[in-house]
């Protein structure tokens, strides 16, 4: 395991316990949860909008946060009482932000180091300093007065306080201060003469060597008519592993002194610099101050040693300082997020799993609307258990049907980590799980086609989605024949609301799919919609979500944005009219009363089409594809398994699928 991992698993511990809501990696890249490398700005990620936190503990958390959201009600409300309290709160906010938390090294990393023994006296120093911090970051916490207070004080204040005391850190601080020689910090980091009486004694000799070969520096600058510190300098001189104390002067004045080193100096080397040289006095002062490092050299290294030693023994209560520090850090972050975002974010209104609801009044996309020069058009989303628990979504391609079930999704997920949410109202039921089945590609290397990898997603989601769980879809079924993809999407919408009740946002463009809203009475079905203006130029996408189910999908007139060729479009538009008879596709030339009247032929056609769904040929391919479900259930695969073991395991029961 790595070493960030461990520290976020060190997070986690000293987190809330309990359980987490389940995610996988479909999900975190479905929702763009972490950064990639194909991201043009920070906010295009979650991690990315969030990460205002100010120290290396707290972006290291946020990460352990996101990958593990808490389920426990209570857990979630402390974590959001902490935000909402910061986030009232601008000067107590800024405060620990900016005059506190700013600076503080990285303790995470520091306590790893103090728990191999493998820290540096300057890293002890800046535990020292973080230390003498802690406070004054209680100072701050318990000024605030406010609705939370003693939540605030409680959960920072007093944890600080309580590490803080005479007998914990302070024992640390005396440590610190006795052994380190304070007077050459910053210049160096050292042990102090005075915290050894061996080491003294030998710093107290290398003073003398020193004066000394002092003083034969001035009696050769005499000798030679110089002036010391000006045109003669003391210098070093390396050679293997000798380093010696030198005389050095430069290529100039050595030709006016020449006479007087060859007859009383001995040479050690020329340079562009100079020439260094020293006199047999100073070679044997030289060299005894170079025995006389090296041995203060290693009693430094063994008291370091045994300063280390001692300082591991607080490993423990620095652990519980940077938990305590990263959460504070972390939900400050959270508040300023909520206070700087270009619209209001709510504290939402978290509700036990059983309730069954998610509402998001004038819900918007956390990232989208963080990016420059967008103004993002917010849309309700009102999911209730039995009434309107499974969302169809249809409309035009690039309608904003992707952003909106993903922004439910990244609201949950905000509001489960302890985040206020975009958005002027949020009530939430805990999700146990969150799954995603979202866009098309393949994976060459395992042998997965894009189908195949559809498949695997959504089997997945059978196979682990409960009755609390939210499920988004955007697009199933679509890698395959029209009326076989059809079929499964039929199929499988009908096991998530009859056999799983999970809250669902299923994004198609299988408009024959609205039918399930009148064939599944009490199921909570409902049909939405992104609206379009259609005009005599084309298209345009107004991002609103509406009830009811669109009349078509309007791709050629995306297609005509593209800027595909003319003649194509217009073959397109001819083709579709032949194999869907009264269709008149937007964006293919027609006028716009020729568009209205197309369109309200269409809705009739496809209401037939519906019917028919429900009907004999439709009816048998949702018998076929309910079949093969009840197969597939039937296998013996575990939950949660990697797509590489479930693409095994499905090879292997191939020819039961396929009977």
């Amino acid at each position: 395991m790595a070493e960030t991992e461990l520290q976020d698993v060190e997070m986690l511990d000293a987190a809330e316990e309990g359980s987490f809501m389940r995610l996988d990696a479909a999900v975190e890249s479905a929702l763009n949860v972490l950064p990639s490398n194909t991201d043009a700005a920070t906010s295009f990620s979650l991690y990315g909008l969030l990460n205002k936190a100010q120290t290396a503990m707290g972006k290291a958390l946020l990460k352990a946060w996101l990958k593990r959201p808490l389920t426990d009600l209570e857990s979630i409300g402390e974590r959001l009482d902490v935000v909402e309290a910061l986030h009232g709160d601008a000067q107590t906010r800024g405060d620990l932000r900016s005059l506190h938390l700013r600076g503080l090294p990285d303790l995470g990393k520091l306590c790893g180091k103090l728990d191999k023994q493998r820290i540096s006296l300057q890293e002890l120093c800046l535990l020292y300093r973080a230390s003498a911090k802690l406070p004054q970051v209680a100072d701050v916490i318990r000024a605030h007065e406010g609705q939370h207070a003693a939540l605030l004080a409680a959960k920072f204040a007093v944890p600080l306080d309580e590490a803080h005391a005479p007998e914990r850190l302070g024992k640390f601080e005396e440590l610190l201060e006795a052994a380190v020689d304070m007077a050459r910090v910053p210049d160096e980091y050292v042990i102090s003469p005075t915290y050894d009486a061996g080491l003294g004694e030998i710093d107290s000799q290398k003073r003398e060597v020193e004066e000394q070969l002092q003083e034969l520096a001035e009696a050769a600058a005499k000798d030679l008519g110089l002036t010391l510190d000006k045109n003669l300098k003391l210098d070093w001189h390396k050679q293997g592993n000798q380093r010696l104390r030198c005389l050095r002067i430069t290529t100039k004045e050595e030709k006016a002194v020449r006479k007087q080193l060859q007859a009383r100096y001995q040479e050690l080397e020329v340079k562009k610099d100079g020439l260094k040289f020293l006199n047999k006095p100073m070679k044997a002062a030289a060299q005894r101050l170079q025995q006389l490092s090296g041995e203060y050299e290693r009693r430094q290294a063994e008291l370091l040693a045994q300063v280390v030693s001692v300082a591991a023994t607080f490993g423990e209560v620095w652990r519980h300082v940077s938990a305590t520090l990263a959460q504070l850090d972390l939900l400050a972050a959270f508040a300023e997020v909520a206070a700087a975002a270009p619209a209001p974010y709510v504290r939402p209104t978290m509700l036990p799993s059983d309730t069954g609801e998610i509402t998001l009044r004038g819900s918007r996309h956390p990232c989208l609307e963080a990016q420059e020069g967008v103004d993002f058009i917010p849309n309700d989303c009102v999911m209730k258990k039995g009434q309107t628990w499974f969302h169809i979504i249809t409309g035009p391609n690039m309608g904003g049907k992707s952003t909106f079930i993903r922004q439910v999704g990244l609201a949950v997920l905000m509001a489960q980590i302890g985040s206020f949410v975009p958005a002027s109202e949020a009530r939430i039921s805990v999700q146990d799980a969150l799954y995603a089945r979202v866009g098309a590609g393949d994976c060459q290397m395992r042998g997965l086609s894009t189908f195949m990898a559809e498949m695997l997603e959504t089997a997945a989601i059978l196979k682990g989605a409960t009755a609390s769980s939210l499920v988004i879809i955007d697009e199933l079924g679509r890698g395959t024949s029209t009326w076989e993809g059809m079929g499964l999407a039929w199929a499988i919408s009908e096991h998530l609301c009859q056999h799983i009740g999970c809250a669902t946002l299923f994004a198609t463009h299988f408009h024959d799919l609205a039918a399930l809203e009148g064939s599944l009475p009490g199921a909570g079905v409902t049909n939405l919609h992104v609206k379009a203006a259609e005009t005599e130029s084309g298209l345009t996408m107004l991002y609103q979500v509406h009830q009811g189910a669109s009349a078509q999908s309007y791709g050629l007139a995306v297609a005509r944005f593209a800027r595909l060729p003319t003649e194509v479009i217009e073959a397109a538009a001819k083709r579709m009219a032949e194999l869907e008879p009264g269709t008149t596709a937007v964006g293919a030339g027609c006028s716009a009363q020729q568009q209205q009247a197309g369109q309200q032929q269409q809705g009739q056609v496809g209401a037939a089409a519906g019917t028919a769904a429900s009907g004999d040929g439709g009816a048998a391919d949702a018998a076929q594809a309910r079949e093969l479900l009840l197969k597939f259930a039937s296998l013996p695969l575990e939950p949660g398994m990697a797509p590489e073991a479930l693409a095994v395991a499905l090879q292997q029961h191939a020819i039961e699928l396929c009977q």
